[in-house]
């Protein structure tokens, strides 16, 4: 049997609640949020089949995993925080915390150790500002890093990655479904499974292809889009990003006029 990747979007946040609300930082999840992860524990069937607990650093994503997964966490397993998993944009929700809050939030509970001293930092230096080429990058370094730990563990490997709603399309490489003005086709809690498109691991991208029963399960027998069509999709929702980052960099740059 080939590696499994299953993909998830983190629960509901605050910051998902309102425009407004995605000022605060590094948000938690709300009621709704914490009931959606009770809901994913109780329908994932493979929790016993699961290796190893992935999940970007920002809290939500910890949380969603650890709540969702939590008969993995029970058997003794840790939560991988992966800085490269981040969400996108520059929001303030979308930056992450400080490692020493994070280890005295979570613990033992999450494994922090690629967590370093600005992992949260999205300034125009960064590897993590949202420009094409660095999404891009650092997804399939995200392919390359599961690639390596599947093909260290073995063919029964099962990993859960617990990410965001936009970097998942730049993972997958796959924009069906994306709604620009909620940034993802992705809903809250949803699952998707994953293998490997190039079994030996020679491929240079490490790309991912949906499993036929993840797609028949939300799609039926709906045809994948063209790869024309991917790219359109691709460049509509890069332009909203954009679009998205000017404005918040528009706002700050006021803020600090106001405050000089």
């Amino acid at each position: 049997m080939a590696p499994i990747i299953h993909l998830v979007r983190h629960a509901q946040g605050f910051h998902n609640l309102s425009e407004e609300n995605q000022q605060i930082r590094d948000p938690d999840l709300t009621p709704l949020g914490l009931s959606q992860c009770e809901e994913l524990c109780k329908k994932f069937d493979a929790h016993d089949k699961i290796t190893h607990l992935v999940a970007s650093p920002l809290r939500r994503t910890l949380y969603t995993c650890l709540r969702s997964f939590d008969p993995v966490v029970k058997s003794g397993k840790k939560v991988i925080a992966l800085p490269d998993a981040q969400e996108i944009s520059t929001l303030p929700c979308d930056i992450g915390s400080e490692p020493e809050k994070l280890n005295g939030e979570f613990g033992d509970l999450v494994d922090l150790d690629l967590v370093q001293k600005g992992w949260n930092d999205k300034s125009s230096g960064s590897k993590y500002h949202p420009t094409p080429v660095k999404l891009e990058a650092r997804s399939r370094e995200v392919r390359f890093w599961l690639r390596d730990l599947v093909s260290k563990a073995g063919d029964d490997t099962q990993v859960v990655l617990t990410t965001h709603g936009g970097i998942l399309h730049f993972l997958t490489q796959d924009w069906d479904g994306v709604k620009l003005e909620k940034g993802t086709g992705w809903e809250n809690t949803e699952l998707r499974s994953y293998e490997f498109e190039d079994p030996t691991g020679q491929d240079p991208d490490a790309s991912l292809k949906e499993t036929q029963p993840s797609w028949r399960r939300r799609r039926g027998s709906a045809i994948p889009l063209t790869e024309t069509e991917q790219i359109q999709i691709r460049q509509a929702f890069q332009a909203a990003l954009d679009e998205d980052n000017q404005k918040h960099a528009s706002n700050n740059a006021s803020e600090q006029a106001i405050v000089d």
